[in-house]
């Protein structure tokens, strides 16, 4: 069945099986393997995408029920010249990135709470994370690095 999307701002036309998921288009079709496959069950946010802006595990979602959405991965946060989003640069600098698996999700999930809500409390932010497992930073540098992002777009 042909699905079109629009993939970080590219539009994208493919043919997929009927049972095909999201994370499964990206990730073998279009070859955007940094969304990653983690639990395969909704349960790790390791598949985080935006669709249409909203954060979503693409493991959960048949492909076919997004088609004609448009679609950001963590490739579409760094811009065409390479460079970093303030998200990302501020987890380098924080210390949120360790082995890294999780962290397309997380990057996802907290790209969309920071245009949702640009000052989010530390609650807030854990909230919005409670639906993705790290095993490796325990939170707190990526609590941090939110905090440092939303305190520079804010002036503070």
């Amino acid at each position: 069945m042909r699905l079109t999307l629009t993939v970080n701002g590219a539009e994208a036309l493919i043919e997929v099986a009927p049972h095909s998921t999201l994370l499964n288009v990206l990730r073998d079709e279009l070859v955007l393997t940094g969304t990653k496959e983690g639990c395969d069950e909704g349960e790790c946010g390791a598949c985080t995408v935006l669709v249409d802006g909203e954060a979503v595990d693409a493991c959960l979602l048949v492909a076919l029920s997004v088609d004609g959405a448009e679609i950001e991965t963590v490739e579409g946060l760094t811009s065409e010249e390479g460079t970093l989003s303030a998200l990302q640069e501020a987890f380098i600098t924080a210390g949120g990135v360790q082995c890294g698996f999780c962290t397309p999700g997380l990057l996802m999930t907290l790209t969309a709470l920071l245009r949702e809500n640009p000052s989010p409390s530390n609650d807030e932010i854990r909230e919005a994370i409670s639906g993705n497992i790290c095993r490796c930073t325990g939170y707190a540098q990526i609590i941090e690095a939110v905090g440092s992002v939303a305190r520079q777009e804010n002036g503070r």
